[in-house]
């Protein structure tokens, strides 16, 4: 399904899986977790058809037992690994591109992430995209138990009709986020789900971020 934003005055972009691609690094991150528990590896692909949040949920299908271990432990040992590393992630190659063409376009444009707050400014700094936004909102601590209420708090700060805003991700959580806050969404299978499930969540999947920039009907 197409999407026409040319009726949008306002971008939300999602950040990890979206505009960072990272979806490998937490691959390999969880499967160091697990191959020290001797639990089973997991691939790629089957990373995206299981992730979800609360991510309290993938931890116990990965075979967590919190009964051995808190969820905090885990979950702090995931983004200590994870942050160790994070620099090697990049943005995927077209994003400054599209954020260019739509600050251009003249789109406001801002990120609503599951990230910790601090360290998601920091990276969009650090990759040279931070002046494209207006507004930046990460969640308060590391666990990613969903972020709904953030996404509250944007629009009210944003001050425009939500009729004017779409959010663009690539999770179904994403596609929740947009429906609980009343926005438009459309969704991008190149990050932490798979195509498959992006399409069970009712609202427009575009193949790519190019595909979505490359719609005729997408800018005015």
């Amino acid at each position: 399904m197409a999407t026409d934003l040319s009726r949008y005055t306002h971008i939300i972009w999602d950040w990890n899986g979206t505009l960072l691609d990272d979806a490998w690094l937490c691959v390999e991150v969880m499967n160091g977790m697990l191959r020290e528990r001797t639990l089973p590896l997991i691939s790629l692909s089957t990373y995206r058809n299981i992730f979800d949040f609360p991510v309290k949920n993938y931890y116990q299908q990965l075979g967590f037992d919190f009964a051995k271990e808190s969820f905090e432990e885990v979950g702090m040992e995931f983004m200590n690994r994870y942050n160790q590393r994070q620099h090697e992630c990049k943005l995927y190659p077209e994003v400054k591109t599209i954020l260019t063409f739509c600050c251009r376009q003249g789109y406001k444009q801002a990120i609503l992430s599951a990230r910790e707050q601090n360290e998601l400014v920091r990276e969009t700094i650090a990759l040279d995209v931070n002046p494209f936004f207006e507004k930046v909102y990460g969640l308060d601590d590391h666990y990613a138990h969903g972020k709904t209420d953030v996404g509250f708090r944007l629009i009210q700060d944003l001050g425009v009709p939500k009729n004017k805003l779409i959010f663009i991700g690539d999770t179904l959580h994403d596609a929740e986020v947009a429906q609980e806050i009343g926005i438009a969404c459309t969704l991008i299978p190149n990050g932490h789900h798979s195509e498959e499930r992006l399409m069970t969540s009712g609202f427009p999947v575009a193949l790519s971020l190019t595909e979505l920039v490359n719609m005729k009907q997408v800018f005015r």
